[in-house]
């Protein structure tokens, strides 16, 4: 590729991302109408023709890290283990 070339892509991909921000929002938006319409009605499911929406409560279980790194920190330390990853971002 070219810099004409990475310079096209990039804006190319700038837009779509953008694109995707606006329909998450807008997503997000009908989300949150479902989501208040069942909190008004107390109920945690609703049926509407071919669809079941549900807004249901669930519970997990997870390591309070920060906990345990304060109180063992000796052993918190022989059971961490370092992730390497890589990031993509056009600014």
């Amino acid at each position: 590729m070219n810099t004409n070339e990475i310079t096209k892509a990039a804006k190319e991909y700038r837009e779509y991302m953008a694109m995707i921000k606006e329909l998450q929002d807008e997503a997000d938006a009908i989300k949150a109408n479902l989501i208040g319409y069942m909190d008004e009605k107390g109920v945690e499911a609703v049926q509407a023709d071919v669809f079941t929406v549900k807004w249901t409560k669930y519970q997990s279980q997870r390591i309070d890290t920060t906990a345990f790194k304060k109180e063992m920190p000796d052993v918190a330390a022989r059971y961490t283990k370092t992730t390497e990853t890589r990031r993509f971002m056009v600014a």
